[in-house]
C-alpha cells in the first residue's frame, strides 16, 4: 500500500468518517491528483501556489465557492495526515485562503400539501408492484424520520422495529440513534415487507432493508433517482433530492410546534447551530405572511 491508501484507512477507521464522506474525499483527491499530473507535479511536492492554481481552475470551471471550500477541506485533512506521519515537512495549504461564500441560502423544502399529494393513497402515484411498494416505503421513511440518504441506504431488516415503531440508523462518525415514527408509516413498510417476502422469500434480519427489483442491495444513486422521480410529480422546487425531504421533515415539525432540541436529536446534528437554520425558514414564512396580510406592508 502507498501513503494515500494509509490516509483512507486513517480516515475510515481512526477518524471514523462516514462512507459518504470517504467517497467525496476519493473524488476530490482524484481530481486534485489529475490536475497536478497535468502540471507534472505530485501531491507531496505541490506548493501553496499549485493549490491556489487548482482553486482558480475549479472556480473558472463553474464550481461554487461552497463546493470549492469543501474540496479544500479534503486537502486540509489530507495534508494534515501527511504532515503528522512525516510524509511532508511543510503544509502547503496553510498559506491558502479559501474563497468567500455568499450568505447561506435557506434550505429548500416542500409544502405540506405537496407531501400529502404525493403520499395520499387515493392518488395512486405509486404502482401496485414490488417496485412501487418499495419506492413508497423509501419516500415515506424519509419523510417520517428525516434520515440522511446514506443512513437509509444502510438500514437492515433488524433495524426496523414494528413493535416500538422505531428505526435504528448509523449516522455521521458512526453514531447510532433511534428514531420513532408515527403509525401512518406502518402500512407502507408492512406492504413492502410482504412484497419482499413474496418476491424473494424469507427476509433475513441481517439483510439490507431496501433492495433492487432483482433482490440485490440497493445503492445510493438508485435511491436518489427514486426520490427525484416522485418529487418531480408533485413539486416545482429546483432541488428534488432526499435531502430536500429531510429539510421538509424538519421544517414541518418546527412549523407544527416541535421543540428545536428534539428536532436536533432526531436529525443527528452534533450542535444546535446546524438545526437553527430551520428557525430562519419559519421567520421567512412569517415575513411572507406579514407582507401578504398587513395593509401597510
Amino acid at each position: 500500500m502507498d501513503w494515500i491508501d494509509y490516509f483512507f484507512i486513517y480516515a475510515r477507521y481512526e477518524k471514523r468518517f462516514s462512507s459518504h464522506t470517504i467517497t467525496a474525499y476519493e473524488m476530490d483527491i482524484e481530481q486534485y491528483v489529475a490536475f497536478l499530473s497535468s502540471k507534472k507535479k505530485k501531491i507531496k511536492n505541490a506548493t501553496h501556489k499549485d493549490i491556489r492554481s487548482w482553486i482558480i481552475n475549479e472556480l473558472e470551471a463553474g464550481k461554487s465557492p461552497r463546493t470549492v471550500n469543501r474540496k479544500i477541506s479534503t486537502l486540509k485533512a489530507l495534508y494534515k495526515f501527511l504532515l503528522k506521519d512525516n510524509y511532508i515537512s511543510v503544509n502547503p495549504i496553510d498559506k491558502v485562503i479559501t474563497p468567500k461564500q455568499k450568505g447561506k441560502t435557506l434550505p429548500v423544502f416542500l409544502s405540506e400539501s405537496e407531501m400529502n399529494n404525493l403520499l395520499d393513497f387515493d392518488q395512486n402515484i405509486f404502482p401496485d408492484t414490488f417496485e412501487g411498494k418499495r419506492d413508497r416505503a423509501i419516500i415515506e421513511l424519509f419523510y417520517a424520520t428525516g434520515i440522511r440518504l446514506s443512513e437509509l441506504a444502510n438500514i437492515r431488516r433488524k433495524d426496523i422495529d414494528f413493535y416500538s415503531q422505531t428505526v435504528k440508523v448509523l449516522g455521521k462518525r458512526n453514531k447510532e440513534r433511534i428514531i420513532p415514527w408515527s403509525k401512518n408509516l406502518n402500512p407502507a413498510l408492512q406492504e413492502y415487507v410482504s412484497s419482499y417476502e413474496n418476491e424473494f422469500g424469507t427476509f433475513e434480519q441481517e439483510s439490507l432493508f431496501f433492495v433492487t427489483t432483482k433482490g440485490k442491495d440497493i445503492y445510493v444513486k438508485l435511491i436518489y433517482r427514486i426520490v427525484k422521480k416522485y418529487l418531480d410529480m408533485v413539486s416545482t422546487v429546483k432541488k428534488r433530492s432526499p435531502h430536500v425531504i429531510r429539510h421538509t421533515f424538519a421544517t414541518h415539525l418546527l412549523n407544527n410546534g416541535a421543540d428545536l432540541i428534539a428536532i436536533k436529536e432526531i436529525l443527528g446534528h452534533s450542535s444546535l447551530a446546524a438545526t437553527q437554520i430551520y428557525t430562519h425558514i419559519s421567520v421567512e414564512k412569517l415575513k411572507k405572511t406579514y407582507k401578504q396580510a398587513h395593509p401597510r406592508a
